[in-house]
């Protein structure tokens, strides 16, 4: 009867001990060697790492599962781990605690992943850490001590990555390299370093220059796994091997120019040039007074290696152009600039055909847009630039094709903006704008088109609707050719002897506004919208095309 009470109680402390035995993931596989305990899950839907899993385990395996990231804790009860494989799966970050409670781990395999970058000071949780595993990741930038609590690291896997540019900083601050370089080490057993950083797209620029340098003077006892590192980039060294290379030390920009000052007849077309040395290549910017305004073409290429050629290109130039043209270019290293002085002189008429100028507006610049909408309408805004004493005054024309007059609005000076409103729905508006009750000039206005009505929509509700629409696309279209809603006649229209239209073959484009009896209210008494097919224009003998109507002045 002892006997048999003793077996029993033998059963009852196997079950107890069975019942506080974490069980084995599901999906997973538990197995145990003279090497320890191990799980792996493998091709299962794993989110998160598990938290309740064997005791003392050793090894832990979990490869083509959805993980995405390691949380901060992911391994807490997980002190005896000496070896983590979590290879191809879709871990994208490491959070910074990611790795504490693992001070026994020696190796870490994390391939395959979509890593762009590490915490390298979360390493300071393992400093028995020898094997680190990282290919096939998109990491894309090494900082200068990523490897300084890696002490006891002896294999360091870069490679398939999306690193170009390595300092050899970050391997002459690493502790295990350094021991390997110190005198006398040679009489010691010390460990082989082993390092794979192929397949690589190395930039080899001088910034390249130091690790170049590393990676050819590397000996025993550090080994390369393919000691045939290339060139990727820039194309004139792609495909050289690192030991064929041979590149310069950085330099910052240093600046020429064919002419520091340059003089142009108004009317005609200039170009800046700025040439720029430097290692790496630097990038070259143009600043001037009236660049929000003025957007001129820049055009770069490069003259030779570490050479770049910048021209600016200022179509028609005006004499609100002139002023003082800075070339800025910059690199890693600095930068530099160059002043250029742009010097415009206005064009003399012959004397038989030059007429009485008109105060203001014979050299005045005036640059008419449409900067936004408004909640029923849209924002005008323009820049004037005139030769004068004191500030002008404004006269803005507005047209529709819904109106026989035009509205008149005098704006005093100061004022750079006004605000069309209760525009109306499936109507063409010209706004044009002068100095001083002056007749508008042809190239200062604007010409915008709201939306068709649709459907039985009531006035005012349609109004609110469409408007939304037009606007949008006038500020979205206003900078492009021409389109289906709104377009800009900023461009002048040059009328010649015999055409039908000022603007031949262009689609759908304005044709130049009728002329406008200058009255002394400054009104448009009797003038009628201009419409796209309306007739032609005066020519610049005064002769009419079509129906003997007038062109504005």
């Amino acid at each position: 009867m002892a006997s048999v009470s003793h077996y029993f109680l033998l059963v009852l402390v196997f079950l107890d001990s069975n019942a506080a035995q974490p069980s084995c993931q599901p999906g997973c596989t538990c197995s145990e060697d003279s090497f320890g305990r191990t799980l792996q899950c493998m091709s299962i839907s794993l989110g998160k790492i598990p938290r309740n899993l064997l005791e003392e385990l050793k090894q832990l395996r979990i490869e083509n599962s959805p993980l995405y990231e390691l949380p901060r804790g992911s391994f807490i009860n997980m002190s005896t781990l000496e070896h983590l494989w979590l290879n191809f799966n879709n871990i994208t970050v490491i959070h910074l605690g990611a790795l504490e409670h693992l001070s026994e781990l020696k190796e870490l395999r994390l391939e395959g992943n979509k890593l762009r970058s590490v915490p390298w000071t979360a390493f300071q949780a393992t400093p028995l850490l020898r094997v680190l595993d990282l290919k096939h990741n998109r990491i894309d930038a090494l900082p200068e001590l990523a490897l300084q609590f890696l002490v006891n690291l002896t294999y360091l896997d870069l490679s398939s990555n999306r690193l170009t540019v390595v300092s050899k900083s970050v391997f002459l601050n690493w502790l295990a390299y350094r021991k390997q370089r110190q005198p006398g080490c040679g009489a010691k057993t010390v460990p082989i370093l082993v390092l794979a950083l192929h397949n690589n797209p190395w930039l080899c620029d001088c910034r390249l220059r130091g690790f170049v340098q590393f990676v050819n003077s590397i000996s025993i006892p550090v080994i390369l796994v393919n000691s045939y590192l290339m060139c990727q980039r820039p194309l004139s060294k792609a495909g050289q091997l690192f030991h064929e290379t041979e590149l310069s030390a950085c330099r910052k920009p240093q600046i020429s120019t064919p002419s520091a000052s340059v003089t142009v007849q108004m009317g005609h077309n200039v170009t800046l040039r700025c040439l720029a040395q430097a290692s790496p290549s630097p990038t070259i910017a143009w600043a001037y007074p009236l660049s929000m305004w003025r957007e001129f073409d820049v055009l770069t290429s490069s003259a030779a290696e570490d050479t770049a050629l910048s021209e600016l290109v200022i179509p028609a130039a005006h004499l609100v152009d002139r002023g003082n043209y800075t070339c800025v270019a910059s690199n890693s290293m600095g930068r530099s600039a160059l002043v250029i002085a742009l010097h415009v002189q206005p064009t003399q008429a012959p004397a038989a055909a030059r007429a009485p100028p008109l105060p203001l507006e014979g050299e005045a610049y005036i640059d008419l847009r449409v900067v936004r909408q408004t909640v029923r309408g849209i924002l005008l805004e323009w820049f004037v630039v005139a030769d004068g004493p004191r500030d002008p005054w404004f006269t803005l024309y507005i047209a529709s094709d819904a109106t026989l007059r035009p509205e008149v609005v005098h704006i005093g000076p100061g004022v750079n903006t006004y605000g069309l409103e209760d525009l109306r729905p499936s109507t063409k508006y010209e706004a044009c704008l002068s100095l001083e009750g002056r007749p508008a000039r042809r190239g200062r206005c604007v010409v915008f088109v709201t939306g068709r009505a649709q459907g039985e929509l009531a006035e005012l509700a349609a109004r609110e609707r469409l408007l939304h629409v037009a606007v949008v696309l006038s500020a979205a279209l206003l900078a492009l050719p021409v389109g289906a809603y709104v377009w800009a006649a900023q461009a002048r229209c040059r009328c010649r002897p015999g055409g039908l239209n000022c603007c031949p073959r262009r689609r759908r484009g304005p044709r130049c506004p009728r002329a406008v009896p200058q009255l002394r209210d400054c009104s448009y008494a009797g003038h009628r919208a201009p419409r796209g097919d309306g007739p032609g224009c005066r020519d610049a003998e005064g002769e009419a095309h079509r129906g003997g109507e007038q062109d504005w002045a």
